[in-house]
């Protein structure tokens, strides 16, 4: 029997951050690898979702997104990021982030053109690029401080780079870009005439820093990029439902056409009823994303202490909910061994680092713990990851 499966998707795996979920349910382990939330969203956002049910938004939208969403997703980006984007040829609601950045690249990208990725990198970006048919150029960033070599990333710009995908604040790293990273970047996608495709999904979820000026700065708002930039965000991290599969891209009309021309056959249209909830969320007083900040930052630090006094090397993160691990005092081979024992004999589950590398063996002694979880739920890995000192 021939083999019917294409080429492409033979050159990549299942998700391993999904499996390690999977085997966290299976085991009864403690799930710190998939970066979802285990505490409830706002009492507010549900009854929205509920009342759009029973007012019967239970059928499809205009493609793009309902007027409302796309007009509350220009209001709240226009303080949010100082920028303003035309709802009706600049905003378009999709299933969720993964779906923005599938729909993105193949409105743009054309067969054996460049895309260049930051690695340790969200694994979704390779199969996206494969996917396709673009060739993938790897820049790494270096750990402990998650810095990018400028000399590295302007030889791997070339005549056949069309877009850079930057993921800030940074999954899997919690690697915050800085003003002047983005410049730099920005500056070399002007002199290619590449465009920047960013994912900003934990625009909200940064650690101020005012000696080192952390603070996410959207790619968008550097001179030069408004024209050259899509962005990439969605409701999941910010509101808590990770599970609605609500998000947006925008960019200017130019590609914008495209890109919904492209999200209209994927998906024809994001869940009606969660759209007209998103809209409340949207709305949320500004206080709420101090609170959300401020909460994640206790988690961050929490889980950061338990980590070293468990033994592990770690970086603390500036941004996002994730903190890559240094495992290498553990004496393991590899960070599936450990992951592996992790859950076997200690009974937490985590992301192996290998898994976000193009170059697996520069994650071979790497994991990546999440932190979007109850206290509870913290606090019984901190329980559990004590027997590693036992041990």
């Amino acid at each position: 029997m021939k083999h019917h499966l294409s080429r492409k998707v033979l050159r990549f795996t299942k998700s391993i951050i999904r499996d390690m979920s999977r085997q966290a349910i299976q085991s009864g382990a403690v799930n710190l690898s998939q970066g979802f939330p285990d505490f409830p969203t706002s009492d507010e956002i549900k009854r929205a979702a509920k009342a759009a049910i029973d007012a019967d938004h239970n059928q499809y939208t205009i493609t793009w997104g309902t007027k409302r969403l796309r007009d509350a997703i220009a209001e709240k980006n226009r303080w949010s990021m100082g920028l303003e984007f035309d709802p009706e040829r600049e905003i378009v609601v999709t299933v969720g982030s993964t779906e923005a950045m599938i729909a993105s690249l193949l409105a743009i990208i054309n067969p054996g053109d460049e895309v260049i990725v930051f690695e340790p990198f969200f694994e979704n970006y390779n199969p996206d690029t494969i996917l396709t048919e673009a060739t993938i150029r790897h820049v790494t960033l270096h750990a402990p401080d998650w810095h990018f070599d400028h000399d590295e990333l302007r030889a791997t710009f070339n005549e056949k780079t069309k877009a850079i995908i930057i993921n800030t604040p940074h999954n899997p790293t919690g690697k915050v870009f800085t003003r002047e990273e983005l410049r730099f970047i920005a500056d070399l996608c002007i002199e290619h005439d590449a465009l920047a495709i960013t994912d900003e999904i934990y625009e909200h979820i940064w650690y101020p820093d005012l000696v080192r000026n952390i603070a996410h700065v959207p790619m968008a708002t550097l001179d030069g990029m408004r024209e050259r930039t899509i962005t990439i965000n969605s409701m999941s991290k910010t509101y808590e439902v990770t599970g609605w599969r609500v998000g947006f891209a925008l960019a200017h009309p130019d590609l914008m056409d495209g890109i919904r021309q492209v999200h209209d056959f994927l998906s024809v249209c994001a869940t009606a009823p969660l759209q007209e909830a998103c809209v409340t969320a949207l709305g949320m007083p500004r206080e709420y994303y101090q609170n959300l900040q401020n909460a994640y930052l206790k988690r961050r630090d929490f889980l950061v202490r338990v980590l070293e006094e468990s033994g592990f090397k770690c970086h603390t993160p500036d941004g996002a909910y994730y903190i890559m691990a240094d495992i290498s005092g553990f004496g393991f081979k590899d960070d599936f061994a450990f992951a592996n024992y992790l859950i076997r004999d200690i009974g937490v589950a985590v992301v192996p680092g290998s898994s976000f590398y193009r170059h697996p063996e520069l994650g071979a002694q790497l994991v990546r713990f999440c932190y979007c979880k109850r206290d509870e739920t913290l606090q019984a890995a901190a329980e559990r990851l004590q027997r590693l000192k036992q041990g």
